[in-house]
């Protein structure tokens, strides 16, 4: 699906997306911010947010919703498309979209973060536009503003290899996206009245499936004895899920961006944030079957059900006898270590080039960040290495932008390895920590927590090297896979334990390192990392797009000198 203009009927119809295509055109070519080779094809579409009622664990709530859809529609794309997204806010509250796991190269001005772009307000409507350079694979995109994520408005986000480009399996009769994710009963602004105050919100009320928790309709039909490409994220708050298909193993081939070696799992534990995909081939008796998620890590399991249907199907229900999810997290250990990157696949390899021989580059820098809980003024905050993050009014990336960066944060409040007392003592700040530009670095997250997190980082894919229990020392790199490790932008820590990544800092921006449990996100869990170019030069970052909001200490201010090749 490449090159095509997206049919839509809300917002005025296909004549808006072609209007609205045509005028990006015009912009975009005038514009020296943003080179384009001219043989990458556009993908275009028009999105109309708004609310709406539905009930997706039986219970009518408000939910945010896309052309009328939850969850939204999928963004369907090849290596290297432009992806143009006109995006009309119809909600009564400012809106942000990401798109986790888009390493928006040289482009974090449509990051769509808090510290990266000012809100679309109301009644107001702004255009992403964005590359998906050199990846292919399965992602997501959700709202980032304070809970709107608990209330939907996500999607799924496919980047199919070019044609001449060969994948290591056959094309599959269908593509499905599964998006399952905890969810709560209460509204996305009760939500974060609860954090406010200075409380957690607890556990979750039930788990949905694309939407639903159950359903006597079929979500997929499959045809027997044909394969079928199944890519399932993880898009809710708070819970790990254990995801299955009844009666069916799963042929793992791709993780975030990743093709994999091709190993058989009868479920998959999907840790927040991240994204599996899978083959499942129709060769079971020809009736109705359940796909399953279920929370794990949680004194009480909460579990969605939804149906998948032979076409050959007589009308036979699927049996009431579940595969149970497994329990305790070395099970989950264990499935990640046996993860590994398919190195003989041809596709999209991350920049730079040759990074993926990183078992021979020499580590620069190493980064540990411990997360903590602890209180401010008596209400409930979580820390990186004793830092809680806060947005200013003014993103962090226009203010570096516009050289009044000392106006709006200070850089590297956080240090690198926190001592004990720095853990003890949280204090309340923008956290931005200065990475020097294509620097090969090595990143331990130390969870001393009795609870799973889950970390994301935006704007790269890194190698996820190791995982182990217990405190990491420097001892602990003789354990590292450096051959094979799967490169993805999502990993989970266990409680007691501590992962390992390595990456290339090569890609200049503003970019977002935070916890995928949202409620600690939105308390402070996050840092944002600055990569500055010192060329200043368009081989390096775009111009700020002329499209660009400007909100907070920036807005009145003139354009900085463009930046040239």
């Amino acid at each position: 699906m490449v090159g095509y203009i997206e049919k839509e009927t809300e917002m005025g119809g296909s004549l808006q997306v072609v209007l609205t295509a045509l005028f990006m055109i015009c912009v975009w070519a005038g514009s020296t911010t943003f080179l384009v080779r001219a043989e990458d094809p556009y993908v275009y579409y028009t999105w109309n947010v708004t609310f709406g009622t539905l009930s997706p664990l039986g219970v009518p709530q408000k939910c945010i919703l896309i052309n009328g859809e939850f969850p939204g529609p999928n963004i369907n794309c090849s290596s290297n498309n432009n992806i143009v997204i006109n995006v009309f806010n119809n909600l009564d509250e400012p809106l942000l979209l990401t798109w986790n796991g888009i390493q928006q190269r040289k482009n974090s001005w449509m990051e769509g973060m808090p510290g990266t772009n000012c809100p679309i307000q109301p009644r107001e409507n702004f255009t992403y536009h964005y590359q998906v350079k050199d990846q292919i694979g399965s992602y997501f995109y959700f709202p980032t503003l304070g809970m709107q994520r608990a209330a939907g408005g996500f999607g799924g986000l496919r980047v199919h290899s070019r044609n001449l480009i060969p994948v290591p399996f056959d094309p599959p009769e269908d593509d499905y996206t599964v998006l399952i994710g905890d969810w709560f009963k209460k509204s996305h602004t009760v939500l974060k009245q609860k954090l406010d105050s200075g409380h957690s919100f607890g556990r979750p009320d039930g788990v949905q499936i694309n939407g639903k928790s159950e359903d006597n309709e079929p979500l997929f039909t499959m045809k027997p004895n044909s394969t079928y490409r199944y890519r399932i994220c993880n898009v809710g708050i708070k819970s790990s899920l254990n995801f299955r298909i009844q009666g069916h193993i799963m042929k793992l081939v791709e993780v975030e961006g990743s093709h994999t070696v091709q190993n058989v799992y009868n479920s998959l534990d999907v840790h927040l944030g991240q994204c599996y995909s899978v083959l499942v081939t129709a060769d079971q008796e020809p009736k109705d079957y359940y796909l399953l998620a279920s929370t794990r890590f949680l004194k009480k399991t909460f579990t969605a059900k939804r149906i998948v249907r032979y076409t050959n199907s007589k009308g036979a229900p699927p049996s009431p006898k579940l595969p149970e999810p497994p329990t305790g997290w070395v099970w989950s250990l264990n499935q990640f270590r046996s993860f590994r990157w398919n190195l003989t696949a041809s596709a999209a390899r991350p920049n730079p080039q040759g990074s993926y021989h990183y078992g021979f580059i020499n580590i620069t820098r190493t980064i540990k960040i411990v997360n903590s809980a602890s209180t401010v003024h008596g209400k409930l905050r979580y820390a990186i290495n004793g830092i809680s993050h806060t947005d200013p009014p003014t993103p962090l990336k226009l203010a570096e932008y516009f050289g009044v960066a000392d106006q709006a944060f200070k850089y590297n409040s956080m240090v690198d390895d926190p001592p004990r007392e720095k853990l003890e003592k949280i204090e309340t700040l923008p956290n931005v920590l200065n990475v020097t530009f294509r620097t090969f670095v090595e990143i331990v997250f130390e969870n001393r927590e009795k609870v799973i997190q889950s970390w994301h980082l935006n704007g790269y894919s890194f190698f996820a090297v190791a995982m182990e229990p217990g405190r990491w020392k420097p001892e602990k790199r003789e354990n590292y896979n450096l051959l094979d490790a799967v490169s993805r932008n999502t990993i989970q820590v266990f409680p007691g334990s501590w992962t390992a990544i390595l990456l290339t800092f090569d890609n200049a921006g503003m970019w977002n390192v935070r916890s995928e449990i949202l409620e600690r996100s939105y308390l402070g869990q996050q840092l944002y990392i600055s990569v500055l170019s010192p060329a200043l030069s368009l081989r390096d970052e775009y111009n700020i797009p002329d499209i660009s909001k400007l909100c907070g200490i920036v807005k009145d201010l003139p354009k900085p000198k463009l930046y040239t090749i």
